[in-house]
């Protein structure tokens, strides 16, 4: 009988056991990839700042070139704003006068 107790305390002692290690090892490795994700979000912030950063200035660009051509048609040309075109003049013709002696 005390044989059997022994086993069964060992058997209980075994699933408790390897329940904890297995919990421990998780969270061992948990903790280590907290770790490198925390040293690398610094960084991580860093290029995505640098990548907002691209894209604002390109978008900004775009913009002033947009703003800058709707404001050209707006206006107009400057060929428009030339002088006035000269007109064609009207050249009186003279009057055809009939000729004595036909």
């Amino acid at each position: 009988m005390e044989q059997a107790v022994i086993a069964a305390l060992l058997l209980v002692g075994l699933i408790i056991g390897a329940g904890v290690g297995a919990s421990y090892a998780r969270a061992k490795r948990g903790w280590k990839d907290y770790q490198t994700i925390r040293t690398t979000v610094p960084g991580a912030r860093r290029t995505a700042w640098l990548a907002i950063r691209a894209v604002v200035t390109k978008i900004g660009v775009i913009a002033l070139l947009l703003v800058g051509a709707a404001a050209y048609a707006a206006a107009g040309s400057d060929h428009e704003r030339a002088d006035p075109a000269p007109t064609t003049t009207v050249t009186p013709t003279p009057t055809p006068t009939p000729r004595s002696g036909r």
